[in-house]
């Protein structure tokens, strides 16, 4: 078993180093990086069976033997062992890691299969989790997708307020009253933004009760229950015409399958002079599958897509693409952001949960920055139309519409004053 072991990793590490104990107490390093000392990530496993479900399955098995403690960290943290791991050229280390990835590519439509009944289970069992756990590392307003980051060192709740600034000046909020949909309002941070800042009048639809409980609330408290209206709504339900579409971290959970109903059902409610903004990761690579891990234990029913995937399925349903931004390394540096939070504020998450959800939420937020520093995950915004002149011919009004809105912003910030100061 240990000789097994030690030429499955060796074949995985093509660069750097990892150190490796297995059950039995032998030690090795794997990778041309050499023995080295500190800095190399060193890990062991605490049984043979724990060996052998890394050997048949290692997608699915390394995180869920992370998770279970049966993967013990001797030095360095779970984000350097998978930064080690996922910046490694990418191979199936073992005959049966090939097997199971060819079946998951086969079956992955069915993976996918997305009618409204099954949605709303998936997206109970990530975002119906207690509020409390999202509060410990999300920004003051509750984002819980990619910041857009203007400046190296620009904090968090700055490159989250940045994103909301970017995606209403791509759409076009040029005057107040405009009737906006929001498809996977979330906390609903970004509607609430859109109607204070731009003055739209949005529409939020949310498949979790905790969000839309929260959203609703938040909406009241700031006096705008008139202007915002947040439903539990699945959006192929929706009906009528919107100025304004916008979808936010939303798509990733729609599912191949479904592509074409999504974006049939945006052009049947986007007005004809109408502007949509989607906004969701995809990986630069082509088509694959979601990994297995991620599917089983944080998002359920999800599959990133590729540009190839969804910009044909766009033509198809009738719509103009007037813009495309590719957003690299941006996510990257918000997932780094949220596991920072995460670890500074381990004795809270560990009252909230337990040992066990903390390893596998840790699991998620490395792995998932490590995607993207690696393993070509990235962002896209893709902006969308029934007609050509929807948009200026430059893009020049992206940067004048954000500097609109900086100073609204700014406005709205100021101190009240009392008559007479």
């Amino acid at each position: 078993m240990d000789f097994l072991l030690e030429k499955v990793f060796q074949r995985v590490m093509a660069r750097g180093a990892l150190k490796v104990t297995t059950a039995a107490g032998r030690t090795f390093v794997a990778g041309p990086g050499g023995p080295g000392g500190g800095g190399v990530p060193h890990i062991r496993f605490r049984s043979r069976a724990s060996e052998r479900r890394l050997l048949l399955d290692p997608e699915l098995a390394f995180g869920e033997l992370y998770t279970d403690g049966d993967l013990v960290l001797e030095a360095g943290d779970i984000a350097d062992v998978l930064a080690v791991l996922m910046s490694q050229p990418y191979v199936q280390p073992t005959f049966a890691s090939r097997v199971f990835f060819l079946a998951r590519l086969a079956l992955r439509r069915l993976a996918q299969f997305n009618p409204p009944e099954r949605s709303r289970r998936n997206v109970a069992h990530h975002y119906d989790l207690d509020g409390r756990l999202y509060a410990l590392f999300l920004d003051g307003d509750r984002q819980y997708s990619c910041a857009y980051f203007e400046e190296a060192g620009q904090s968090l709740d700055d490159a989250q307020l940045a994103k909301k600034r970017h995606i209403a000046a791509k759409l076009r909020l040029d005057r107040a009253g405009l009737n906006t949909l929001d498809i996977g309002c979330g906390w609903g941070g970004l509607s609430l933004y859109l109607a204070e800042t731009a003055g739209a009048r949005m529409t939020g639809v949310t498949l979790s009760t905790e969000q839309l409980g929260i959203a609703t609330a938040r909406a009241q408290e700031r006096g705008l229950g008139e202007r915002i209206d947040f439903r539990l709504e699945d959006y192929r339900a929706l009906e009528g015409r919107f100025d304004r579409i916008v979808s936010v971290g939303m798509f990733e959970h729609v599912g191949v399958q479904h592509f074409r109903a999504f974006f049939r059902k945006a052009r049947d409610l986007l007005a004809d002079d109408g502007v949509m903004l989607l906004h969701s990761i995809g990986r630069s690579d082509g088509p694959g599958v979601t990994n297995p891990w991620i599917a089983k234990y944080i998002f359920p029913g999800g599959y990133i897509p590729a540009l190839s995937e969804v910009i044909p399925v766009i033509e198809q349903a009738g719509l103009v693409v007037t813009d495309v931004e590719i957003l690299r390394l941006h996510y990257a540096e918000t997932l780094k952001a949220w596991r920072e939070r995460v670890l500074a504020r381990r004795e809270e998450a560990l009252r909230l949960t337990d040992a066990r959800f903390c390893r596998m939420w840790d699991f998620y937020l490395a792995a998932s920055e490590m995607a993207f520093r690696h393993q070509g995950m990235m962002v896209f915004q893709i902006q969308l139309a029934r007609r050509q002149d929807a948009v200026p011919l430059t893009r020049a009004y992206i940067a004048e519409g954000e500097a609109r809105l900086r100073a609204a912003e700014r406005r709205a910030q100021a101190p009240l004053r009392l008559a007479g100061e």
